[in-house]
């Protein structure tokens, strides 16, 4: 079997086993994959040339990335020699790929506490700044999803997200009902229009305004830690973790948010069992 069917193979196989996503993942990189061995024999593929390919197609990008890249083609490669039938290795189970794209580990990341986050929030030069931190830190947005709001997508204490991660489709964020007061009366403040955006700011702008408020603090903070101090912080305050994944995070697996929830100390773990059985 030539690599052209069995790439039409595994989409079919994909379409009614995978998320949407999934096969937007897919996509594109198998199409260059494709391009470069159509006509050869998928069993014929060495491991000297996936480990060429993948150096090409993932240069630049970061380790994770070239991780799911791996990944991507082994399970292509598993798929066909089922199909098929064939008694032959994966050739991308090969020593040498699967140390230069192994799987990066998550180390845990500091979980700053209320305080400094509420003092950085306090600190904020104008309302437009507080804002900002304020949709990161009390209501969980990327700071991409901050930066592509529109005044069209606030309705009352509600956010739709046009454009969430890449490959999900519009998403619901919420407000607590003080910061939905502030953002309203800055938008009629600065008389902009339904299709004009909240914060025309670019990513590096608002990564310095944080890290900026974190130095005069003395801590070393980035966009994305304000919204892991909102889970960790919503966590020990007993919110549900389903609450937390799928409306706080909107995450699609409750696996991703407990990588984002810090470390349970002794002392936390004793005090939340005199709350749940009392002292």
């Amino acid at each position: 079997m030539v690599i052209k069917e069995a790439i039409e193979l595994f989409k079919e196989h994909q379409k009614g086993s995978v998320k949407k996503s999934t096969l937007k993942s897919y996509g594109k990189f198998m199409d260059c994959f494709l391009e470069k061995f159509s006509t050869c024999e998928a069993i014929s593929v060495t491991a000297d040339q996936i480990g060429r390919f993948l150096e090409e197609s993932t240069e630049g990008l970061s380790r994770a990335t070239r991780h799911l890249r791996y990944a991507q083609l082994k399970a292509f490669f598993n798929y066909v020699i089922e199909v098929t039938g064939l008694n032959a290795k994966n050739p991308r189970t090969a020593a040498v790929l699967a140390k230069a794209y192994k799987k990066v580990l998550h180390r845990p990341r500091k979980i700053f506490d209320k305080e400094t986050v509420d003092e950085m929030i306090f600190n904020a030069g104008n309302l437009r700044d507080r804002l900002i931190l304020e949709l990161q830190a009390r209501c969980g947005l990327r700071i991409g999803e901050v930066l592509n709001l529109k005044v069209s997508d606030l309705s009352g204490r509600k956010i739709v997200i046009q454009e969430p991660k890449p490959g999900r489709d519009a998403e619901v964020a919420f407000m607590a009902e003080h910061i939905a007061a502030r953002l309203a009366k800055y938008v009629a403040a600065k008389q902009l229009f339904p299709t004009d955006r909240v914060f025309p700011l670019c990513y590096t702008t608002v990564r310095n305004l944080v890290t900026g408020l974190g130095k005069k603090l003395n801590v070393k903070i980035s966009p994305h830690d304000l919204r892991r101090h909102l889970a960790t912080y919503a966590s020990r305050n007993g919110v549900p973790l389903e609450i937390i994944s799928k409306v706080i995070l909107r995450h699609q697996d409750l696996k991703t948010t407990q990588i984002y929830l810090g470390k349970i100390s002794d002392t936390e773990a004793i005090r939340w069992m005199d709350i749940l059985h009392g002292k």
